[in-house]
C-alpha cells in the first residue's frame, strides 16, 4: 500500500531557478520546539550532485554583495555536499579569504550528549580567527541555528550570515539569512510553537515526527 504522506508530496520549484526543487506533503508534523502543517523534505539538494551545484550558485548569488569574507562553512544536517560546491562557487567568485593556504574550510560540528556543538582539536584552527558561514537545510525556529552560533563564537570564529535551503526567518539573533525557499514558495504553510498549535488544540493526530534527515510516522 502506498505511504500516504508520500501520496501528498507536491514539487515545488525555486523562483529564480527551476532546476531547484523540494518536495512539501500537508499534513500535521511535529519537528522539534515546532509544528507545522506541511512536511518539507530537501533531500535531493542534500544527496544529488547536480541539484546540489545548481543550489551552490544560486546561494553564491544570494551571497554576493552582501558577505564579502569567507574562510570556513559550518555544516548541519547532512549539508556537506553541498557546503562543498558552495566553497567552491565562493572561491571561483574570488570572494575573500584570510586563510593563508588561500582555500575555504568545509566542516561539521559534533553534538554532545547534552546537545550542545562541538569541534574536536583537529578542526578548531578552521574556526578560531576565521569568518564563518553557517549553512543549515531548514530553519524553523532558529534554536539548532543559535545553538551552532554560540559553538563558533565558543571557538573564535566570526559569524558573517546563515545560508538554507528553507527558512521561515530572515535573521536569527541579527544574522541574516540567505535561503533559497521560504514559506511564501508553499502556499498555506505555517509553523507554530508546539505548545500553541491549533491542529492540536483540534485534536488533530500528529502525521509523523520530522527533522532534517526525514520523517518518521507515529
Amino acid at each position: 500500500m502506498a505511504n500516504d504522506i508520500e501520496s501528498r508530496i507536491t514539487k515545488f520549484y525555486a523562483k529564480h531557478d527551476p532546476q531547484i526543487t523540494i518536495n512539501a506533503a500537508p499534513g500535521h508534523f511535529a519537528a522539534g520546539a515546532s509544528h507545522t502543517n506541511f512536511y518539507i523534505d530537501i533531500t535531493r539538494i542534500k544527496v544529488r550532485v547536480s541539484e546540489a551545484k545548481e543550489a551552490a550558485k544560486a546561494l553564491r548569488e544570494q551571497l554576493q554583495n552582501h558577505v564579502y569574507t569567507v574562510d570556513t562553512i559550518v555544516c548541519l544536517d547532512g549539508t556537506e555536499l553541498l557546503g562543498g560546491f558552495l566553497a567552491d562557487e565562493l572561491e571561483r567568485s574570488n570572494f575573500q579569504m584570510t586563510n593563508k593556504h588561500e582555500t575555504m574550510y568545509v566542516v561539521t560540528p559534533e553534538e554532545n550528549s547534552v546537545h550542545q556543538f562541538m569541534f574536536r582539536q583537529n578542526n578548531r584552527l578552521a574556526i578560531e580567527g576565521k569568518y564563518v558561514l553557517l549553512l543549515v537545510d531548514n530553519i524553523s525556529t532558529g534554536g539548532t541555528e543559535r545553538r551552532a552560533m554560540e559553538c563558533i563564537r565558543y571557538y573564535g570564529g566570526l559569524n558573517v550570515g546563515i545560508a538554507a535551503i528553507f527558512s521561515t526567518m530572515n535573521k536569527v539573533d541579527k544574522k541574516e539569512v540567505y535561503s533559497l525557499f521560504t514559506p511564501d514558495d508553499i502556499p498555506g504553510y505555517q509553523s507554530y510553537p508546539a505548545q500553541e498549535c491549533p491542529m492540536c488544540a483540534k485534536k488533530i493526530p500528529v502525521d509523523a515526527i520530522v527533522n532534517g534527515y526525514g520523517y518518521a510516522k507515529l
